[in-house]
């Protein structure tokens, strides 16, 4: 008993370590709707029964429930060949994916199918805020 006492602070370390060297951490959800914003312009967040959370453009797909949702398969919209290969190739969003996917889409993709010729049709940069603005999409997506 005394040994598991004894390495819990050190497990925790290393833990923290990891997510620190990763870049993982918890968005803040009201941070992220100020931020989306700057998302708007081209995406919108409507739920499956036609309530507008967020008025936008349609330029890019509707995000409402695209947590849990396979890459580049929203009904409707016409999505750029590679991130249809994201989603075959087990591309599913959640939000560490989408905090890793909004400062650089193009290379998000390059790296995830492991092709450096892999393309985004979003040309947008999120440099600052996607961990808040995948939070915040998470929050008003539906339940479960």
């Amino acid at each position: 008993m005394d040994l598991m006492m004894s390495s819990r602070p050190v497990l925790l370390a290393v833990a923290a370590s990891f997510l620190a060297a990763t870049g993982a951490q918890a968005g803040d959800a009201a941070v992220g709707e100020k931020v989306f914003s700057k998302c708007k312009v081209c995406h919108s967040i409507t739920a499956d029964d036609g309530t507008v959370i967020q008025k936008g453009g349609k330029v890019g797909p509707n995000l409402y429930g695209v947590i849990g949702r396979q890459a580049g398969t929203y009904e409707g919209f016409k999505y750029g060949d590679s991130i249809v290969a994201a989603g075959a190739a087990g591309l599913v969003w959640d939000e560490a994916q989408i905090s890793q996917y909004d400062p650089d889409p193009a290379k998000f993709l390059e790296k995830f199918l492991n092709d450096p010729k892999a393309k985004s049709k979003m040309l947008f940069k999120l440099t600052s805020g996607a961990e808040d603005v995948a939070a915040y999409i998470a929050s008003v997506g539906p339940a479960g």
